[in-house]
């Protein structure tokens, strides 16, 4: 069963192309914020470790985590890095 804001977000979809767009645009920056902090979490790896791994400050790191859709790719990596992790970019 669809709550009210998903059936608000389909409807708004339906009639507003250019809100579907920034939609779907935030919602992947939101899902790759998300898959940040659960990776940082998953490894058991508190933020300020994960700073200074980096060598950076926190405030950089919740930037990261916040608003992946400034970060370049280069930083996603040396993040993943220093989890112990391994960045995998797909298109489909």
């Amino acid at each position: 069963m669809m709550s009210d804001i998903d059936k608000y977000i389909e409807k708004r979809k339906q009639r507003d192309a250019e809100f579907t767009e920034d939609f779907e645009s935030g919602y992947i920056s939101f899902k790759i914020g998300v898959m940040l902090v659960q990776a940082r979490n998953n490894a058991g790896i508190a933020l300020e470790e994960l700073a200074n791994r980096l060598n950076l400050d926190e405030s950089v790191i919740l930037g990261i985590e916040n608003h992946p859709e400034d970060v370049e790719i280069l930083t996603l990596e040396r993040y993943a890095k220093a989890l112990g992790k391994t960045l995998l970019v797909e298109i489909k």
